[in-house]
């Protein structure tokens, strides 16, 4: 009989060593399921950061396909978008986002003035990658981190026109006002950087990085799909 000494998930160390066919106490995976994946995949592919505990059954994995096409077509939509005109402040992202970045402002308020104006912006795109991190570290979830990093990219395509209108303020901003008559988060950002006329590049430059960062998630996504194409498990997990 196979005993286990090392879990090898969390790493957790047993004595008396434990039977293969239980589960670990501290993470809780079942350690004869990690060996099928073991089996499943060539050596290569068995990465601690990229393989999760045990192999997807069917319903997990075409839903997280039907997900994956739902996320690149919205983010080609996103993409789209004029940034410039700002346009994305009428799409369904930007509520998501919006209470995120003025949750931001909050957090950020105890580190001083610039940085609470600052993280704002800041805040709508660390959270998905912190979020992504944690489905990375802690769940060995890959395809769980290529959707927040997908949503890390949105969140930045959805600051881009609010860095773009900084130089001629256009936007009707949250208090119903534009950047000429009320705050405006990257007018004082830029103005205190000296940067305030490089406003446009900056913004494109956002809304560039935002779209790759977008297309990254969705093949990581699709790398996870095709890489358990043929090891996914009938029914339910449960």
């Amino acid at each position: 009989m196979t005993v286990i000494y090392r879990c090898p998930k969390c790493d957790a160390r047993f004595d008396p060593p434990r039977a293969e066919e239980s589960d670990c106490p501290r993470c809780g995976i079942w350690f004869h399921k990690w060996n099928v994946v073991a089996e499943a995949l060539p050596p290569e592919e068995i990465h601690p950061l990229v393989v999760p505990a045990e192999a997807p059954d069917s319903l997990s994995y075409y839903g997280r396909a039907i997900a994956l096409v739902f996320v690149a077509l919205w983010g080609i939509r996103l993409a789209a978008m004029d940034y410039g005109e700002g346009e994305i402040g009428g799409s369904f992202m930007h509520n998501i986002v919006l209470p995120i970045h003025e949750a931001g402002h909050v957090f950020f308020m105890p580190f001083g003035e610039f940085l609470a104006i600052l993280g704002g912006s800041l805040f709508q795109v660390a959270l998905p990658l912190g979020i992504g991190a944690a489905f990375l570290w802690r769940q060995r979830d890959a395809f769980g981190a290529a959707i927040c990093l997908w949503w890390a990219g949105a969140s930045l395509v959805d600051v881009a026109p609010y860095i773009w209108d900084s130089l001629n303020p256009q936007l009707i901003l949250l208090g119903g006002h534009t950047g000429e008559d009320g705050p405006h988060d990257w007018i004082y950002l830029l103005g205190r950087l000296g940067a305030i006329k490089n406003a446009h590049a900056w913004g494109a430059t956002a809304h560039h990085i935002g779209t790759l960062m977008m297309i990254a998630g969705v093949l990581w996504g699709g790398r996870w799909l095709w890489r358990w194409r043929g090891v996914i498990k009938p029914g339910s997990s449960n």
